[in-house]
């Protein structure tokens, strides 16, 4: 549980700190790389789902950017435990792209919004293979370690 500096949405608990729980004497380095993988997925997920919540409108693809997202385990996981197809686009680092889009249309490079439409490509898309019961399951773990996590610092 990567709560080093506490859990912020959608817990808010500063008070929270990061913990590692459910281990066995079987536990290995391998075991716990790809629980930190699993954890970014899992956060992922929780503020899809308080998004979801909110705008009363369902979650139907992610389209993701950042380094992060050449990891081929944790997109198919990412996709597995949302339950929805996850996107990568050719160019991953958006941000930077961003700001150079923003310049172009600035100086009149592009003439509007719509021309960077075309400008987007998709590089891999991930489907979930994960059954929706199994889906369940670890994600019900996924919330229990949450709150093991909870009220560390008095």
């Amino acid at each position: 549980m990567p709560a080093f500096s506490g859990l912020f949405a959608p817990y808010w608990k500063s008070d929270a700190r990061g913990a590692i729980v459910g281990m066995t004497r079987y536990v290995n380095k391998g075991h716990i790389a790809r629980a930190a993988l699993e954890a970014t997925a899992f956060q992922t997920r929780e503020v899809l789902d308080a998004m979801n919540k909110d705008s009363g409108v369902d979650l139907t693809a992610l389209k993701v950017d950042g380094g992060m997202v050449f990891n081929d385990t944790l997109m198919q996981f990412q996709a597995d435990v949302l339950g929805v197809p996850v996107i990568r686009p050719v160019v991953a680092e958006t941000t930077a792209l961003g700001a150079a889009y923003a310049a172009g249309l600035a100086v009149g490079f592009w003439e509007a919004v719509e021309d960077l439409r075309a400008n987007w490509g998709k590089d891999h898309e991930w489907t979930p293979k994960m059954d929706a019961d199994h889906r369940a399951k670890i994600y019900a773990g996924w919330k229990k370690a949450v709150t093991k996590t909870f009220d560390w610092v008095e």
